[in-house]
């Protein structure tokens, strides 16, 4: 497949990168993972991608059978995009490069993130062992995007869209709030009194449920100081 740019290697490595390597393209599948999206939600999603360059990255990724467009049926009728088969492959990728940059030495200098991102960075930070024989349905509202969160038999399964019956529902004002309840830099009380998150439903559940993503310890890296804790 010819593309804008290549390593020209038979390197599968590069091949891959040739892919999926350009500005915004591993960002644009970040935005997919959980399910289709409208070019007018991948741009809020990518608020600092231009509509030119996003354009471009779309019909990269099309091109290259990463992403494919489907029209909705009425009343919608509108164009979404959305993972193939094997676009989705790449989430093992996507999460795993989140883990990695999570225990950076160097903070990013934004603290700016978005509902997506978050949601991926629970999948990525998600323990196990700490929910041990856990089962359990939880609602998760960021902003004003809504998640359905179940627990069992050790997974976490985590996609777009309201919980039925949850045993506990927690709302957080935005993202970043989201993010500092998860480091410890802003304590769930103090969250709560403040009216950034509210909480249905058992207040103890919810306090577990936060417990299941502890924050990585950044790399202990020579000539480095560690880092403060991030979000994948």
């Amino acid at each position: 497949m010819a593309t804008k740019r290549s390593y020209g290697e038979a390197c599968r490595f590069a091949h891959a990168l040739d892919l999926v390597g350009e500005r915004w393209a591993l960002l644009v599948v970040r935005e997919l993972l959980l399910g289709p999206k409208r070019f007018t939600d991948l741009r809020a999603g990518l608020p600092h991608a231009s509509s030119n360059i996003l354009s471009e990255r779309l019909r990269d990724l099309e091109q290259g059978a990463v992403i494919q467009r489907r029209k909705l049926p009425p009343p919608a009728a509108s164009i979404v995009y959305e993972l193939t088969e094997w676009g989705r492959e790449l989430e093992p990728v996507v999460t795993k490069l989140g883990a990695w940059g999570a225990r950076s030495p160097f903070p990013p200098d934004s603290q700016e993130i978005g509902p997506d991102s978050i949601g991926l960075a629970l999948r990525s930070l998600f323990d196990a062992e700490l929910a041990g024989d856990l089962e359990a349905t939880y609602g998760l509202q960021i902003g004003e995007q809504r998640f359905r969160v179940g627990i069992a038999g050790g997974e976490l399964a985590l996609n777009r869209g309201a919980a039925s019956d949850p045993g506990a529902s927690i709302a957080l004002a935005d993202a970043p709030t989201l993010a500092a309840v998860l480091t410890g830099e802003l304590p769930l009380d103090d969250a709560l009194d403040s009216g950034a998150a509210r909480i249905e439903g058992s207040k103890q559940a919810a306090k577990r449920f936060l417990r299941l993503f502890p924050m990585p310890e950044p790399c202990a890296c020579a000539g480095a100081e560690p880092a403060l804790q991030q979000i994948a």
